[in-house]
């Protein structure tokens, strides 16, 4: 084969910019800015679909990620990046969905007359029904299960820390194809796939269920963690999670160094022997807190009902209760009211018991 030939074919294999697969963020908040941001830096086709008060910031600061090991990238946004309507996204061949459970339904509305048939739709949201709420919206899509399992926050205008570890994982499906794998790979955010998304899902929630304790902390997560009072609130938060998913046969798997079912009894370890033993939950970035934690602090409505509320929404569907979950759901909403935003570790066990 001659040297004009093998050029051409080496050509006719490099695909052009429109050949690669637009990824598209629906819901541009911190999770959002932070995973497109990465996809970006990389060289990814994204955009970014948020509110105003994200396209003012991002206008005004550069749009800046960094991680706990030490990563950090300023990306300059291309022009048309970043946009307030979806209309901008209606030939994106994968959409990730990073709104607010709330929001959820709203999202597939406006999304539905948009994109085209066989669209790869993933659901990045917390909580457990998202996907099956998109799915019926979108039924001509290919809606994944997704989850992140990092913790990511906004330390100042435009820059999105990720504070905790972790991979993305997401329903494991041949939609799913090896270009736009090898495109998160590329980005440092690789894919972990998965047959049995509500165990992940539900497995990740455990984990979660920390987020309404965080934000009534008023503290960092590595430092609520740290005080054994805090943990024991989420052991008992966790050990009545647990009871219902045994009764429900719905199976966990391992997120963390210690097997998912130990996690209760773990959180109850004095503190000299929880941090020796449990030493990589504690890896987590002296900044990070919970995305609840932020919630409140600007005034939004949290995610509680999405969180804690599956757990009571479950124990409702066995005909049993929550209490504690219950207890956790209030207290947020309390806080959402300004009434007792924060609380002492030892005051939050105690309330946490009496309603056990």
């Amino acid at each position: 084969m001659d040297t004009h030939s093998s050029q051409k074919q080496s050509q006719e294999r490099t695909p052009s910019a429109s050949e690669v697969p637009e990824i598209s963020i629906f819901g541009a908040g911190s999770i959002g800015c932070y995973i497109g941001g990465r996809l970006l830096a990389s060289g990814a086709r994204v955009k970014l679909v948020g509110r105003e008060r994200m396209g003012r910031t991002l206008q005004e600061h550069s749009l800046t990620i960094s991680d706990y090991l030490g990563y950090r990238q300023q990306v300059n946004l291309p022009d048309g990046c970043f946009n307030t309507s979806a209309s901008a996204i209606k030939h994106s061949d994968v959409v990730l969905v990073t709104v607010k459970s709330a929001a959820t339904e709203e999202a597939g509305e406006q999304l539905a007359p948009l994109l085209k048939p066989g669209t790869l739709v993933v659901s990045f949201q917390n909580g457990i029904s998202n996907a099956d709420r998109l799915r019926e919206r979108l039924p001509l899509c290919t809606v994944l299960a997704g989850m992140v399992p990092f913790n990511v926050l906004q330390e100042s205008p435009g820059h999105f820390h990720q504070g905790t570890e972790g991979h993305l994982s997401i329903q494991r499906t041949d939609e799913l194809t090896t270009t736009i794998a090898e495109m998160f790979s590329k980005a440092g955010l690789p894919l972990e796939l998965h047959s049995d998304m509500t165990s992940v899902m539900w497995s990740k929630l455990l984990l979660n269920l920390n987020n309404p304790i965080n934000a009534l902390s008023g503290i960092p997560l590595k430092e609520q963690l740290s005080k054994r009072d805090y943990r024991r609130c989420l052991a008992l938060a966790q050990k009545e999670t647990l009871n219902l998913l045994q009764h429900a046969g719905i199976k966990t798997i391992r997120l963390t160094a210690v097997p998912t079912p130990w996690l209760p009894y773990v959180m109850q370890l004095p503190d000299w022997l929880f941090t020796r033993l449990a030493s990589r939950m504690l890896a987590i970035d002296p900044v990070a807190r919970s995305s609840m934690w932020e919630d409140l602090q600007a005034g939004r409505q949290t995610e509680i009902d999405w969180i804690n509320g599956e757990v009571t929404r479950l124990a409702s569907n066995l005909g049993q209760q929550a209490p504690v979950n219950q207890r956790l759901i209030e207290l947020v909403h309390q806080a959402e009211n300004g009434n007792q935003t924060t609380w002492k570790a030892d005051s939050l066990y105690q309330d946490l018991l009496r309603a056990n």
